[in-house]
């Protein structure tokens, strides 16, 4: 068993993306963690998702940079408040019931990350992703979510804060 979920919160460069893969670790999210771990690629570290050191969030989360890693501020803002806010949004997940209690020890997830090279403000960074993760896993969860109603809405407003398409 799988479970997937998307979260998006907040705007501009501080905006958080999240695609959260979720299940119990004698399902296929198993083998992709540890072939995620095992196979890191220029700019994409992927690593264990904690509250602070020598406290990992739960159920375990292994964090993937989506963008490529820059040196300097887009390091720090990845792998400090982006970072944090995974933890504590897929832990809250669990403390809240989202997600089964036997969630706790008995399941894994992967978070694909967007961190914008343009971040600029770490709290704001922390909050947008710690509320994504928290959307992500209550989507992932949730049986018939997007609904067809909520999918044709979506064919008739395409967009992203990348991409808006001009009338057709």
């Amino acid at each position: 068993m799988l479970f997937i979920g998307e979260g998006f919160e907040g705007s501009g460069p501080n905006a958080a993306h999240i695609n959260l893969y979720i299940g119990p670790k004698s399902g296929p999210i198993s083998g992709a963690l540890a072939t995620a771990a095992a196979s890191p690629g220029p700019g994409h570290l992927p690593f264990q998702a904690i509250l602070k050191p020598n406290l990992p969030a739960k159920p375990v989360t292994l964090f993937i940079a989506k963008a490529v890693l820059q040196p300097g501020r887009h390091e720090t803002m990845t792998w400090g408040p982006a970072q944090a806010g995974v933890a504590a949004g897929i832990t809250r997940a669990l403390i809240e019931g989202v997600l089964p209690a036997e969630a706790e020890d008995d399941w894994l997830s992967i978070a694909a990350v967007w961190v914008n090279p343009e971040a600029d403000d770490a709290d704001e960074v922390y909050r947008n992703n710690r509320e994504a993760t928290f959307v992500a896993a209550s989507r992932a969860l949730q049986k018939g979510w997007p609904t067809r109603d909520d999918l044709a809405e979506g064919l008739r407003t395409v967009g992203n804060p990348f991409f808006t398409p001009k009338a057709s």
